[in-house]
Parts: structure tokens; sequence; C-alpha cells
């Protein structure tokens, strides 16, 4: 074979290994905001720069909870003993708006202020992986995961028990763990069901699955508003916002428009928000 030839195999073979190989080491940096994604493939923590949130002053409705989750997060910031938090209960009742309101309200008052880093439910399954990064970090961080809950056959939910209390390392001192679901015990009830139906001891298998909510030491619970506590949230937005309407006018729009939802809730709350100040020419920035 020639040189010339021989050279030509050598660089379609280099090439060949290039393509093979696996990508460098992403670059791990929390310190360049204060929020972060974390994306599994391929692996990055992206910084969130203007993170979506409320102010923690306009969730009305959920003062305990609220008072509860500020100071476990203040505590753990401070470097003192604090649980992971599983906040439950009713769609669109400001679980998940509670986490990041609570997360930028403690970062004003302390001196070292802590990263968020949101996993989405579907990369769960990377969760060891992700932990690996942060322990590496000397910052401290809340790892928060929304709409967290499991079906049918996901077996994902073994490796997050292990991970909260049971594993060997345990989970990292500078991560606290965050989740909020519609399920208070994370798990579908078919499949509470169709375990306790196949196992010899019915009771055990059940134990076995509720046991993962157990890891969380703060049960926090997230019920459907009263229509007092409905128009409370409404009459906090339009003051905040400068949004000028009678009492009356607003709760009568707010009724008419939660009827058409089928629900009240903050959520649907912020929905006529938005709608009511579109209509005045307001913006809510």
């Amino acid at each position: 074979m020639a040189d010339k030839d021989m050279q030509q195999l050598l660089e379609r073979i280099a090439d060949a290994l290039d393509r093979l190989a696996p990508p460098p080491p992403a670059d791990f940096n929390l310190d360049l905001a204060d929020a972060f994604v974390w994306q599994q493939n391929p692996e990055a923590l992206v910084p969130i720069y203007d993170v979506n949130r409320l102010d923690l002053d306009l969730l009305h409705g959920i003062q305990l909870q609220r008072d509860i989750l500020v100071d476990n997060t203040r505590r753990f910031a401070e470097g003192l003993p604090a649980n992971n938090a599983l906040l439950w209960g009713s769609r669109g009742t400001g679980k998940s708006s509670l986490v990041k309101a609570v997360h930028a309200d403690v970062n004003e008052t302390v001196a070292d202020k802590l990263a968020i880093v949101e996993i989405h439910r579907e990369d769960i399954s990377s969760l060891p992986r992700l932990l690996n990064v942060l322990r590496e970090s000397s910052r401290r961080c809340i790892l928060f995961c929304d709409d967290l809950s499991f079906d049918g056959s996901d077996t994902s939910f073994k490796s997050l028990k292990a991970i909260l209390e049971g594993g060997i390392e345990g989970r990292p001192a500078n991560i606290i763990f965050y989740a909020t679901s519609n399920r208070r015990h994370l798990l579908s009830r078919e499949m509470i069901e169709n375990e306790s139906s196949t196992a010899i001891n019915p009771g055990e298998a059940v134990e076995e699955k509720v046991s993962l909510s157990d890891r969380f030491g703060l049960w926090l619970g997230f019920h459907p508003l009263t229509q007092d506590t409905f128009f409370e949230i409404l009459e906090g937005y339009c003051k905040h916002f400068g949004l000028e309407i009678s009492t009356e006018q607003l709760h009568r729009e707010a009724i008419e428009w939660s009827m058409t939802r089928g629900s009240r809730s903050g959520r649907v709350a912020w929905q006529f928000i938005q709608d009511l100040a579109g209509r005045l020419g307001k913006t809510l920035g």
C-alpha cells in the first residue's frame, strides 16, 4: 500500500475514533447564576438568569406552609439541620410558586446565597449523577422536582428512596430536596394496588411503596381555596400591580371566571389577573 493511501486510511480511523469517544466533561459551574435546570443529555447545568416566580408576599392562603418552608430553608442556608420537603395537594394551589418564592426570599437575608437546581420528572433516573456533580461544589443547593409522581412499571422511585435517606453515601450535606406532587404518596393508587395484589405479603408491599414519601421530613399539604381566600388573592394582586377595579366588580368577574374553569385556585386567580390586566391595558412587570 502506498504511503499516501496509508496516510488516508489512518486519518479515517482517527476520525472514526474521535466520533466514538465520549464528549469532554461539562463545566458544572454553580457560580454562574442562582438558578439552574439540569439537562441529562448532554449533561449540563443550564443557568437561568430570569426565574419565573412571584413575590412571597403575593402568595395568600398558604401562610402556614410558607412559614414552615421559609424556616426550614433558612436553617439549611445557615448550615443547620433541615429536612427534605414534599409539597403535595390540589393542582394550582401554589406549591411550585412557593418553592421558588422561598428561595428568592431566603437569599435576600443570608450571606451565602443558595442555588436552586430543577430536575425534570423524566430525568429522575440521572439523579445519582446530578448529586455527584453537586456534591463536588461547596455551594448549598435546593434540588427541586416539580410534579413528581410515578406510574405503572416505573422503578426509578427506588433509587430516589435510597438517595433521600437510605443509601450508603446518603444525601450530600450541601443538598436539600424539595418536590411537589398532586399525590400524597407520589405513587398512583393503581400502582400500589397492583403491587399489593401480586405480593406474598400485601401489607409489606404497600408499606414498601408508601415509604417513599416517608423519606421527606416535611409534608406540607395544599388544599382547595375557599371563596374568601380566592378573593384575598385577587385583591392582593390588584393592589400590587395597580389594577383599578371596584371590589364588587372584581368579585363578580372572578366568580364568573372561576365557573368557566370549573375550579377555584391560585393558578386560576393568576390567569384571571392576566386577563384583567390585559383588558385594562396594564403590564404585570
